[in-house]
């Protein structure tokens, strides 16, 4: 029983965060989820500086390993879902460095500071490691209909990390893709999370 409530870390985290993000995103006076990344709320010098990492990065770290160790507990050995959990884990790492050196207020600087450049390494590996999970899951024993769904989920969050590459240089829309991207591989997250736990 244990074991199965620890599975649904996955889909408490997307939870988690859809809520943390809007929360913060309170506190910081003209914030724009549209036109502004999810880390500028913990920025430096930003009004949300101390607040996003406690609600966000540094629960969230938490909840990630336990979704990633647990499905290595369930797998029994099975190795492509114990690389998936293994990635989970980095993941979870990744967003506790994320929050602890945060990025420079101005995003555009073409000088970032030493917390910024391991910010945005901590942010990149985070990135690769959920593109890599669900194409792992996509050689592994799970329903036909998940492994589709997975390759659906890195396509789209592929798509709109185009689009945000895009954004990022015309200065517009870049945190809507970036979430459009990042949500896609939490709800995939959230939906192996459901499906491990219902089946456990």
């Amino acid at each position: 029983m244990e074991g199965s409530v620890v599975l649904l870390t996955g889909f408490i985290a997307t939870i988690w965060i859809t809520l943390g993000v809007y929360i913060a995103g309170k506190y910081y006076p003209n914030y724009n989820h549209k036109t502004q990344f999810c880390s500028e709320l913990g920025a430096a010098g930003s009004p949300t500086e101390k607040l996003s990492p406690l609600i966000n990065n540094y629960p969230l770290g938490i909840l990630f390993c336990a979704f990633g160790w647990s499905i290595i507990e369930y797998t029994n050995g099975d190795l492509t879902l114990v690389l998936v959990g293994w990635l989970i884990i980095v993941h979870g790492i990744g967003t506790w460095v994320a929050g602890f050196f945060p990025m420079d207020k101005d995003p555009y600087t073409r000088t970032p500071t030493r917390n910024c450049q391991i910010h945005s390494h901590a942010g990149f590996i985070m990135l690769l490691s959920l593109l890599i999970a669900p194409l792992l899951v996509l050689f592994s024993d799970l329903a036909l209909s998940f492994r589709v769904f997975s390759g659906a989920s890195v396509a789209v969050a592929c798509f709109y990390l185009y689009r945000m590459a895009k954004a990022f240089k015309q200065q517009t829309n870049l945190g809507l893709y970036q979430r459009l991207s990042y949500w896609a591989k939490l709800i995939w997250l959230a939906t192996l999370s459901l499906i491990l736990w219902s089946a456990s």
